[in-house]
This record gives structure tokens, C-alpha cells and sequence, in this order.
């Protein structure tokens, strides 16, 4: 028997809504390698947050994020 994988806000602890292994929300995911002169080389740090969390988030920035329409849905 296949265990189901959980996938969790990595900022409220919520667990985010799946089915089959695919998310079923809105989710902000991100993976990224620090490169040279940075306190972190070559580690990769990657976290999820739920659409909530993203938008607690993004309205502290003193610049806003930039928004735009897909042309095409992956």
C-alpha cells in the first residue's frame, strides 16, 4: 500500500489540501541555490507557502511584487 505524501505551509504549519499527490490550492513554492558571495554557497534552501501566507507576505514588501497574466496554464 502507497503512503499518501503531505505537503505543509512552511510558515503556518497548515497542511495543504491534496489529492493523488497533486495539490488542490494555490500554492508558492520556491527552490533556490545562493551562489558566490553570499553567507550561504552552494546551499539550497526551498519552502511552500499557502496562498494566505503568500499574501501576508507579499503586503509587507515596500516594492510590490510584480503581476502579470499567463498566457498558458502548466
Amino acid at each position: 500500500m502507497k503512503k499518501e505524501k503531505k505537503m505543509y505551509c512552511n510558515c503556518c504549519g497548515r497542511e495543504i489540501l491534496m489529492e493523488n499527490e497533486i495539490v488542490k490550492e494555490g500554492i508558492f513554492s520556491v527552490e533556490y541555490q545562493f551562489g558566490y558571495f553570499s553567507e550561504k554557497d552552494g546551499q539550497v534552501h526551498g519552502f511552500d507557502l499557502c496562498e494566505e501566507c503568500y499574501d501576508k507576505m507579499t503586503a509587507g514588501f515596500k516594492i510590490p511584487c510584480t503581476v502579470s497574466e499567463a498566457r498558458e496554464y502548466l
